[in-house]
């Protein structure tokens, strides 16, 4: 049995799984779940996920969803390039820390812009919002001053994440542009990725797309 993801590609998070089973190197069978049309709602993906979430991999037995949950376990059992994500216990903290970065600080303070938008009618990003976003940016350039990646100098997982969360924002309209070593990095992932405009920036443009096409003129 090979490797099955669960997969919506305007998701940052499933985007950020794909991304870390491209440089892992492992081959997944993508089953997209259209999160638009409730695909994730139906009894058969329940009945593997009670929580109905994408991503969600597949491995034989295990089963296992949160993006950054599935980017650790692809690359301990599957990656031959061990820097993705080190054994060392000091290596592997900071790894983590950016990853927990992505899923408690980043993603959620665009979560808050973008979601009410694409799922509650709302036209407009408000003033409130858009401040804790440049403070989370402004972290994360400091994570890559005299850094290539967000971890160091080599690509891990962690950056497989945080570049979803990023292009997507990016593809909205949000100037990352005073954020010199975010987009200098962003850059540098897409060539350092395989694969990289089809597994992400496709999604990441379709939900930029999907965004702005709710937004009052103006609002960006």
């Amino acid at each position: 049995m090979g490797v099955t993801l669960y997969h919506y590609p305007i998701s940052a998070p499933s985007r950020g799984a794909l991304l870390a089973a491209k440089v892992v190197g492992v081959d997944v069978d993508v089953q997209i779940v259209d999160l638009f049309k409730k695909e994730q709602l139906k009894a058969e993906f329940i009945k593997i996920n009670p929580q109905h979430t994408v991503p969600t991999l597949v491995d034989g037995d295990v089963v296992i969803w949160d993006s950054h949950a599935i980017a650790a376990y692809l690359a301990s059992t599957y990656a031959k390039d061990k820097s993705l994500y080190p054994s060392d216990p000091k290596e592997r903290a900071v790894i983590d820390q950016r990853l927990y970065f992505d899923c408690g600080t980043l993603h959620p303070r665009i979560r808050t812009i973008c979601f009410p938008v694409l799922f509650r009618g709302e036209d407009q990003i408000y003033d409130e919002h858009k401040t804790p976003l440049e403070e989370a940016l402004g972290f994360l350039d400091v994570f890559l001053e005299g850094n290539d990646f967000v971890a160091g100098n080599k690509l891990t997982i962690a950056d497989c994440s945080l570049v979803a969360t990023i292009s997507g924002i990016a593809a909205v309209g949000w100037n990352i542009s005073p954020y010199a070593n975010v987009s200098a990095w962003v850059s540098r992932c897409s060539l350092a990725i395989p694969g990289y405009a089809e597994a992400n920036q496709e999604g990441a443009e379709a939900f930029g797309k999907a965004v702005r096409s709710k937004l009052a003129p103006g609002q960006l």
